[in-house]
């Protein structure tokens, strides 16, 4: 659980530039692939993620720049792309400038029950690493290039001058 403002910044910093690329490799003609025709597309998926950052943190208080939850899903890459980096971006400024590491501890209502506001920001990052991991199974069966997020992609062994691992 997230327990200091600076554990925060340092770990949605990185989240936040691991969606941002990955989010840069999305075409807008890629944006309707689906895993089955009741799955969410790619486009959904992303701005699933997008949406729920500032959803989840009105919440707790905090009013962040973005897209709202009901707002509809952009028609481009570009559009949904921008989108996330605003509410991102807020909701590291809003974070840094409104709470302290004793607020971390403050429960808020969230869904029926009671979290505190690390646990609040440990689920988001969560929420959001799962769903990038949806969108790459996504990207690949569009055919799109995926990047190395923690670690290298598949194609990217090459540039280390090695074979991806055979498992």
């Amino acid at each position: 659980m997230i327990s200091t403002i600076n554990d925060f910044e340092h770990v949605w910093s990185r989240e936040l530039e691991s969606t941002q690329k990955l989010f840069k490799h999305l075409t807008d003609s890629a944006l309707s692939q689906a895993v089955n025709p009741e799955g969410r597309t790619l486009a959904r998926l992303a701005w699933h993620i997008t949406t729920t950052i500032p959803e989840m943190m009105s919440r707790t208080g905090l009013t962040l720049k973005g897209p709202g939850e009901h707002d509809p899903v952009p028609p481009t890459a570009k559009l949904i792309a921008k989108g996330y980096s605003e509410a991102a971006i807020s909701l590291l400024e809003e974070v840094k400038g409104h709470w302290t590491d004793d607020t971390l501890r403050t429960k808020d209502d969230m869904y029926g029950e009671q979290w505190a506001r690390g646990y609040t920001l440990t689920s988001l990052i969560l929420h959001q690493v799962h769903h990038r991991g949806q969108m790459t199974v996504l990207m690949r069966q569009a055919g799109l290039e995926i990047p190395g997020l923690h670690g290298p992609a598949r194609q990217e062994w090459a540039a280390f001058g090695m074979q991806p691992p055979a498992i």
